[in-house]
């Protein structure tokens, strides 16, 4: 590979190279008119069921609104603690915030995901739910955490939009809680053109509730049986994940295949660590992160080198301007604040060559051989 040929972060040029079979089942859909809530978005959730071992899915507007009508249907309301994690994407702590419930942030540990050990210090009377999140792949100790809320009597809702298929005990991800919340944005693993989000649950009261909500409240045209919201998953969309989802068994061992690729090659370099792997885990990665020295200038190295990396998140997000009224000061979670300094993820996903994988190897070891000479 030249330095001409990038590995770019975005897949979807590649992913979606050929679409005719989509647009050919568009024009076979359009026709019929069935827009809300449509065959090919019932024939979406109970394939996506299936594959996730789930009793339900259910379809929705986006992983956001997995994760606040998850809360809502258990009856979180304003002034209700939830315990999340501090290092997470915004929508999660967003989602709380909606409901007028107030985010208990908690740190993480070296795998990014958040420290189980130190739950039962955030719990109170107010406390309601713990939303753990299963964040760039990695998982939640979530027999532990399961452990800790069962003793607690707090139910469970799991962000896995990162952590889709990704396993524990052979057990995926978004199965351990009340309900697991996944994301169809375009950068995940099974993505639409757009926004989406789908909610697994085992339980039917629980399922009925989550469609009536996502629904206005409507039990049928005429009668409103509660007050929801808007947030159907798109049928148009649904034809799009459709067609991604006889495709996961390959999506899964590509990914895996090329993180074995980056962890053999990066774990020879000592300026370099990467985080846990589990040996009773499947790890899907979404972000390939690792914790590297001189940061910053292995970042702009690696761009000028056309190895598209990015850096989640250089602020952690409890020092956003946006979370300041939770009243968090910086140096309240410390393994964050030193992931923030030496963080960075690399390209890594299922449309990336070997020789591609190889490149990144290559570049950041020439990057640190330069500074030691």
């Amino acid at each position: 590979m030249t330095q001409a040929q990038q590995v770019t972060w975005s897949y979807l040029p590649r992913q979606f190279q050929e679409i005719d079979a989509i647009v050919a089942a568009f024009k076979t859909f359009v026709p019929t008119g069935d827009f809300t809530l449509g065959q090919p978005l019932q024939q979406f959730e109970a394939t996506f069921a299936k594959l996730m071992n789930a009793r339900f899915a259910i379809g929705v507007n986006s992983g956001t609104d997995a994760i606040k009508l998850s809360l809502k249907v258990i009856g979180i309301k304003p002034g209700d603690e939830v315990i999340t994690a501090a290092h997470t994407f915004v929508a999660t702590v967003g989602a709380i915030h909606e409901l007028g419930a107030v985010p208990i942030l908690v740190d993480c540990q070296e795998d990014g995901c958040m420290s189980v050990a130190d739950i039962a210090s955030k719990i109170t009377r107010k406390t309601k739910a713990i939303v753990p999140v299963h964040w760039g792949g990695q998982m939640v100790d979530m027999p532990a955490l399961i452990a800790c809320a069962e003793a607690h009597h707090l139910p469970v809702i799991e962000d896995a939009c990162q952590a889709m298929f990704s396993e524990i005990n052979q057990q995926k991800a978004g199965s351990f809680g009340k309900m697991g919340c996944f994301s169809l944005h375009p950068l995940k693993a099974i993505n639409v053109w757009g926004d989406g989000g789908v909610i697994v649950t085992d339980d039917e009261a629980l399922n009925e509730r989550l469609r009536l909500y996502r629904n206005h409240g409507l039990k049928s045209r005429d009668e409103v049986v509660l007050l929801g919201y808007n947030s159907r998953l798109d049928t148009l969309q649904a034809i799009v994940g459709l067609s991604l989802l006889p495709r996961v068994d390959g999506l899964i061992s590509k990914r895996i295949e090329n993180l074995r690729i980056l962890d053999e090659g990066l774990s020879q370099i000592p300026e370099i660590r990467l985080p846990p792997r589990y040996p009773n885990r499947r790890l899907v990665c979404h972000l390939y992160v690792i914790y590297v020295e001189q940061r910053d200038a292995l970042y702009r190295y690696c761009l000028t080198q056309g190895v598209e990396v990015k850096i989640h998140y250089p602020k952690p997000l409890y020092q956003q301007p946006g979370l300041a009224h939770l009243g968090y000061r910086k140096g309240d979670f410390p393994v964050i604040d030193r992931h923030a300094e030496t963080m960075i993820s690399l390209p890594m996903h299922q449309h990336h060559t070997s020789e591609e994988m190889a490149y990144v190897v290559k570049v950041v070891s020439d990057f640190y051989k330069q500074q030691r000479s």
